[in-house]
Order: C-alpha cells, then sequence, then structure tokens
C-alpha cells in the first residue's frame, strides 16, 4: 500500500469525528510536499472549504491537529500555508518499513515487460579531475538502473570511459610542447588533475598565442613553446 493510500482513510476518519461528514477518497488531494516546504505530504484543503464551510487555513489547524493526536505514531507535525496542510510522517514509521521490507527485498518486483533500457553514468571528463559528485553520480545512477530492473526492465548499464576527442588531443599537444618529460609521479599530482592541468595550459596558451590576440602564431596555434 502506498503511504498516500495509507493517509486517506486517516484523513477520512479525522473528517468523521470533527465535522460528522463523510468522504471518499477521491475527495481528497494529497501530494509529496514541495521540498521549500517543512513535510512529507500534502493535503490540499479547497476542496473541503464550500462543504465545511470554514476558511482553509482553520480547517488546516483542526485536522491537522485532529490528525497528529489522533495518529502519534504516523504524524509527528504539522503545519498549514495558504490552504495546504503538509504533514511529516515519524522517523519510527519510515525506520519500521524499512525493517519490515530489508529481508524481503523482491517484494515490488514486477515480472519482464520484455523492454530494454540503457542507463549511462558517470561518464566523467577526461580532461578534469575527479571529485564526490562523480560518487554522486554513480550511485543515482546504479540507483535508477536496479529500479527499473525491479519494474521488469532488462537493463544495459554504461559508461563512456574513452571518450576520444580533440579535448585529448589538447592535452596531448601541450605536453608535448610544455611537459618536458613530467609525469603524474615526478610532478606529485593524481593523474587526472595532471592531465587537466595540461588541457587548461592548452587553452591558455592558445588564447596568448592566437592570431586574433597579435601573437606569433604557427601552424598549430600555439606557438613554439
Amino acid at each position: 500500500m502506498s503511504i498516500v493510500n495509507r493517509i486517506k482513510p486517516l484523513v477520512i476518519n479525522t473528517l468523521k469525528a470533527i465535522y460528522g461528514q463523510d468522504f471518499k477518497g477521491s475527495d481528497l488531494t494529497i501530494t509529496l510536499t514541495k521540498p521549500e516546504f517543512e513535510g512529507d505530504y500534502t493535503l490540499v484543503l479547497f476542496s473541503f472549504v464550500k462543504q465545511l464551510k470554514k476558511a482553509p487555513d482553520q480547517l488546516g489547524q483542526e485536522i491537522g491537529e485532529a490528525l497528529v493526536k489522533a495518529n502519534p505514531e504516523f504524524f509527528s507535525s504539522f503545519n498549514v500555508i495558504k490552504g495546504f496542510l503538509n504533514l511529516t510522517v515519524t522517523d519510527n514509521y519510515w525506520t519500521g518499513f524499512l525493517h519490515s521490507h530489508y529481508a524481503g527485498l523482491l517484494w515490488w518486483t514486477e515480472p519482464a515487460n520484455g523492454k530494454r533500457v540503457m542507463v549511462e553514468y558517470s561518464s566523467p571528463n577526461t580532461n578534469k579531475p575527479l571529485h564526490l559528485g562523480h560518487l554522486r553520480n554513480n550511485f543515482l545512477g546504479w540507483s535508477v538502473a536496479e529500479i527499473l530492473k525491479n519494474r521488469g526492465y532488462e537493463i544495459i548499464k554504461s559508461a563512456i570511459l574513452n571518450d576520444r576527442g580533440i579535448h585529448i588531443c589538447k592535452s596531448m599537444v601541450a605536453w608535448q610542447l610544455f611537459g618536458k618529460g613530467l609525469t603524474p609521479d615526478k610532478a606529485g599530482i593524481k593523474g587526472d588533475h595532471f592531465v587537466g592541468d595540461f588541457y587548461v595550459m592548452f587553452g591558455t596558451e592558445h588564447k596568448k598565442n592566437s592570431l586574433d590576440a597579435g601573437g606569433p602564431a604557427n601552424a598549430d596555434g600555439l606557438g613554439k613553446g
């Protein structure tokens, strides 16, 4: 059961208890809370205004207080913003959910659907240093691939590890002209930083020596070094 379907009966019971009126699940609009606001799920209050004859903010305050009081194991807090009741689900509920499903990772798996998806990540730039952001992209890419696989897709995971092009040539030319046999070990830096430095050097030298800049460019565009 989805979290929204878990929340709807609680809201319906609360509305019945407070106002003595019956509502259906289709009468409720519950969405994920927008990231700029505190909360996990949001109940839209405008659909109740006419029937209950109360201002949205008043409804939100009354419904929120009743929901938290009646369901302390599920809701920890609430806030009302311009007709929207933002509800925060307790940490205990989330941890309980994870514990109850941890041993059964296949509970949400769907059968193969005959469709194939390629997920490409993180394919770092060959001429720029690696950093923690690349780990983030790896985790995201792997997670997306695993989620799709469990939804029945055949997954092909891909990473462009040898994206050869002019950018690599620029690093090579700069090293040939200015490297003087330098290596990452001699320079005391990581290989990705080493290549990146010469890539930047190419751009700097090219700009200084280009004809547009009035420099003494030769056929390779970098002067004689």
